[in-house]
């Protein structure tokens, strides 16, 4: 039997992996990003419908009452608050924490690379993005397709004017499980096909992958970037994928305060109508938005995903010192 307290990953990974997290600063310290620190605890959180985040209570706040606060499930609200007060271009690599189970890609608490660049749009974030693989994977230019282009090749479908009825009909010679005919939810759907269908075939040539960004997503998938103003059924979004695993989500960043404000009381809604509690709004970001935000693309990639394909390994636990069920 394996003795618990023995680390997850071997001594000389995590040497490897120090070495690896080097290369990481020594990109963005080459490229004058300056590397910041934030909290991890935080008064507001994600309302996003698909993620949970960790919360605790605290017991000493400074109104003598009972107070909930919540792990962080990436910096980027409190990033945010740095460019809007002037930071210029920052980079940081910490520690996230999402209430998903555990598995071969996913620990609870991960290590998480977030970097904002006032004046880059997402393509230009894209560039840069992909320097870095090449730097830390020597990987190949990455190709690039957009979200639409992806279900047309891979499925057939158009995900942009595709009904539900559509989708359902078309979900039911793939799959006969219940709940994806009772879903209400076109997106729910479109992930389901996405993540299923698609993911494990971008970037792949025969045995060999390319890295491939996936960009444009729809506008309803993506609730904290621009609207295309040409094309308003897209948004300024992208995913990273390499070898059937997703890397990194990245926006051309929304500035309108009252429109985020708008979308985090929607997601609410959905959450409520859901069974799900809602969750209070970061109203420090908030006023954060108010005060300006720049023009600025953002981008949050898996430290540890990013690493297990450096280090060749297969399992998330391979490559932390200690995996949720041993720390």
């Amino acid at each position: 039997m394996i003795e618990q307290w023995r680390p997850s990953a071997s001594i000389d990974t995590l040497k490897q992996r120090a070495a690896f997290i080097r290369k990481i600063r020594n990109f963005f310290e080459q490229r004058d990003v300056l590397e910041v620190d934030s909290p991890l605890l935080s008064n507001g959180t994600v309302t996003d419908v698909h993620l949970d985040a960790f919360s605790t209570q605290f017991l000493h706040d400074s109104s003598g009452k009972e107070k909930t606060l919540y792990l962080q499930t990436s910096p980027e609200f409190a990033m945010k608050r740095l460019l809007a007060a002037g930071s210029g271009p920052i980079f940081q690599i910490c520690k996230a924490f999402r209430n998903e189970a555990a598995g071969r890609l996913h620990n609870p608490e991960f290590t998480m690379l977030e970097w904002y660049r006032p004046g880059f749009d997402e393509h230009q974030l894209m560039a840069e993005l992909d320097q870095l693989l090449q730097t830390l994977l020597q990987t190949g230019s990455a190709i690039k397709l957009s979200y639409q282009q992806a279900f047309l090749e891979f499925l057939g479908i158009d995900p942009l004017v595709v009904s539900l009825d559509q989708l359902k009909s078309f979900i039911a010679k793939l799959s006969s499980d219940e709940w994806l005919q009772q879903e209400t939810s076109r997106d729910t759907l479109l992930q389901w096909l996405f993540s299923c269908y698609v993911e494990p075939k971008l970037g792949k040539q025969g045995d060999d992958f390319t890295p491939c960004f996936v960009y444009d997503f729809p506008a309803s998938q993506s609730a904290l970037a621009k609207i295309n103003l040409a094309n308003p059924k897209v948004a300024h979004r992208f995913e990273l994928y390499f070898k059937g695993m997703e890397l990194a989500n990245g926006f051309y960043e929304l500035q309108d305060a009252e429109e985020q404000r708008v979308r985090f009381d929607s997601d609410n809604q959905i959450r409520a109508k859901n069974g799900q509690d809602t969750r209070p709004i970061d109203e420090n970001f908030v006023a954060a938005l108010e005060a300006g935000l720049p023009d600025c693309a953002g981008v949050a990639l898996g430290v540890d995903r990013l690493f297990m394909l450096a280090a060749g390994k297969e399992k998330i636990e391979t490559v932390i010192s200690f995996n949720g069920s041993r720390a």
